[in-house]
């Protein structure tokens, strides 16, 4: 009862504010749906004490659903380590998003429809985490989508929301349809989609091949690459990312709620989920890693330039999920998912904190008219430092630290235990570190200290947010301090493989986690080393010389304009993609409709319309009219038959 009980309350909560939202008002709206999320996470935290620490596997089937055939699925909750930390992740991050909310969209009239997004986004996720088939995964899979879409386009009188709501839409269709292409290929080979059935058959598969596009190819290599491409587009890996900064036009409550706990940690989640199948496809995991360690350097460079202060969270986001990819790839799946869980409370923290200063700034976003709020919004400075320090990884090495420190270093320690060719994971990962550590402190240099660039109105006027938007960053401040020193043993200490034993698969040639130990000490300083580098580069050009970054810009021009247009990629796409698109359709307008159907086919009928026309003019309603026509049409005829009778007798003569 306790689990179906998480799940269906955030369903229920989205069923009342969007049906009768308009019955019973706002306000009850908002307290209906959050109360039930608040419930929700309550029972959450309970489920991860019992069965997350207490190991065990729990299933709940809710109701018979498709029968046909070899297809035999059923709608079922899994219960088990892994999920209960994403019950945790996703049901916290969600209620202190639904709490927040009631503070910052309170001069929206729109808010019921708001919350039964919110709640409905919540409810798909909570879906995707406790299937027990990949039917049902696909569904929350795809519930979490139409959501991002309701949110991200939720103000759809702007142009630029409803653009970036069908972006998401759009991009995130390319990588499922990996994903559907990788289910229908395990039913294909293994006659079922149902997780134990899959993973007990999936041994079988290995060495063998099937004729894949007129090619032999590996069964499970194939496979797992499919659903990887599903992967990359929920979280927005490399060139499959470009929604995700777009993503921001949505309000600040959904950024915080898609990049932090629910839709971008789909992707990581499936292969953490599917590791059984992964562990035997190693080619697939070198593009994982491959793939990981990409996006994490590109989406750092990326954000160094960044002027918008929620695109550069949004940039931080996708570097931070190809770390997670990279502990994936290379089969350290607990410390990913360890990542993620820390990433959820201090990204939150960081989109929280930056509504706040929105909020303060009357809606301002750009970092270039900010400066000087620290005196002004305190909280909200307090707030952010504390999420800068866990994202950045601030910590004493190998002893204790913020929630990045533990989490992350433990990726960049796992990256180098890998031996990856030329450690390329591991040295792209520091160097990613170091950027990620420079753009974080930017951030806070150019928005809270020095002086205002503001306008002086919108400067006198900034203010403290209201205690719904401050006490959700204050409890996710604790999570940002207090995560990673609290279950890094749980999650890849001296508990991980008792922790993990029901949930998370390693095959016996994976030792990755024992290889972490033996790693030589100044490996472990490297990302400190790197995190240091980083804000001591950011306090000189932001505080000590603040005309460094204009004369860098100028300098080095080209590099910069490069990494301001994000690689150029969104332009790429635009040439490959978009104009043929708009061509194909133009041609099809044009010649197609245009030319062949009003042309030809309409044409004609106006053609006969105007015929019909004319005649239909003849009408008079007029009896004389009617019997004089008739008088011409005997005329005629007995001048025809007149006619034709004498020529008839001159032939027979």
């Amino acid at each position: 009862m306790i689990y179906t009980a998480i799940v269906f309350l955030p369903l229920i909560g989205a069923l009342i504010a969007g049906l009768f939202g308009r019955v019973i008002g706002e306000r009850p709206s908002e307290i209906v749906t959050t109360a039930l999320l608040m419930i929700s996470a309550l029972l959450s935290w309970v489920v991860f004490v019992q069965v997350g620490f207490g190991h065990e596997t729990h299933r709940v089937q809710v109701l018979r659903w498709i029968t046909s055939g070899e297809l035999d699925t059923s709608w079922s909750l899994r219960i088990d380590t892994l999920t209960s930390v994403m019950l945790v992740v996703v049901t916290t991050v969600s209620s202190l998003v639904h709490l927040y909310s009631i503070g910052y969209m309170h001069e929206d009239d729109s808010r019921p429809r708001f919350f039964a997004y919110l709640s409905l986004f919540t409810f798909a996720m909570l879906m995707l985490v406790t299937s027990d088939n990949l039917l049902q995964m696909f569904f929350g899979w795809e519930g979490v989508g139409l959501a991002s879409y309701l949110l991200i386009g939720f103000w759809y009188k702007k142009p630029e929301a409803n653009a970036a709501a069908i972006k998401a839409f759009v991009v995130n269709r390319v990588g499922d349809f990996g994903f559907a292409l990788g289910i229908f290929a395990l039913f294909f080979v293994f006659k079922s989609i149902n997780l134990d059935a899959v993973f007990a058959a999936a041994p079988t598969a290995v060495g063998k091949t099937f004729s894949f596009a007129g090619y032999d190819v590996d069964i499970v290599t194939t496979i797992a690459l499919l659903l990887f491409m599903g992967a990359m587009g929920k979280s927005a890996q490399f060139l499959l990312h470009t929604w995700l900064p777009d993503a921001m036009e949505g309000p600040t409550p959904v950024s915080a709620l898609i990049h932090a706990a629910t839709m971008v940690t789909a992707g990581v989640f499936m292969v953490a989920r599917l590791s059984p199948i992964f562990e035997l496809a190693p080619n697939a995991l070198v593009v994982v890693t491959f793939i990981g360690t990409l996006t994490a350097f590109f989406a750092a460079t990326v954000g160094l330039v960044q002027n918008d202060i929620k695109r550069v969270i949004a940039y931080s986001t996708c570097s931070q999920l190809g770390y997670m990819f990279v502990a994936c790839g290379i089969g350290a799946y607990g410390v990913a998912i360890f990542h993620l869980f820390t990433h959820a409370f201090f990204k939150a923290l960081l989109f929280l904190g930056a509504g706040s200063v929105i909020h303060a700034m009357h809606h301002e976003q750009d970092m270039r008219n900010m400066g000087g709020l620290r005196t002004k919004i305190p909280l909200t400075f307090w707030a952010m430092t504390i999420g800068t320090l866990a994202l950045t990884g601030v910590g004493i090495p190998h002893m204790i630290g913020f929630a990045g420190f533990h989490s992350k270093d433990a990726i960049i320690e796992a990256a180098y235990a890998a031996h990856t060719p030329n450690n390329y994971a591991f040295w792209t990962l520091v160097v990613a570190a170091l950027m990620t550590s420079f753009y974080s402190w930017r951030l806070v240099f150019m928005t809270f200290f020095g002086e205002t660039r503001a306008d002086h109105h919108t400067y006198d006027h900034a203010h403290e947010s209201p205690p719904t938007m401050l006490i959700p960053l204050g409890v996710l401040s604790i999570g940002a301090i207090a995560a990673g020193f609290v279950f890094k043993d749980y999650f890849i200490g001296n508990h991980e493989a008792e922790f993990w034993a029901t949930s998370l698969f390693r095959n016996e040639s994976n030792h990755i986690l024992h290889a972490m130990h033996g790693i030589p000490a100044w490996v472990g300083f490297a990302p400190f080393i790197a995190m240091l580098t980083g804000f001591l580069i950011a306090w000189v050009y932001y505080i000590k010389a603040p005309w460094l970054p204009a004369a860098t810009a100028k300098a080095f021009r080209p590099l910069y304009l490069f990494l301001l247009n994000k690689w150029h990629i969104d332009e790429l796409y635009d040439w490959l993609f978009v104009r043929p698109a708009f061509a194909i359709g133009r041609f099809f307008w044009k010649g197609g409709d245009g030319a062949v159907i009003d042309g030809t086919i309409d044409g004609t009928a106006a053609s006969v319309a105007a015929v019909t026309g004319r005649v239909i003019k003849l009408q008079t309603g007029y009896m004389y009219h009617y019997a004089f026509v008739m008088l011409i049409g005997v005329a005629a005829l007995l001048t025809w038959l007149t006619y034709n009778a004498g020529l008839l007798g001159s032939v027979v003569r």
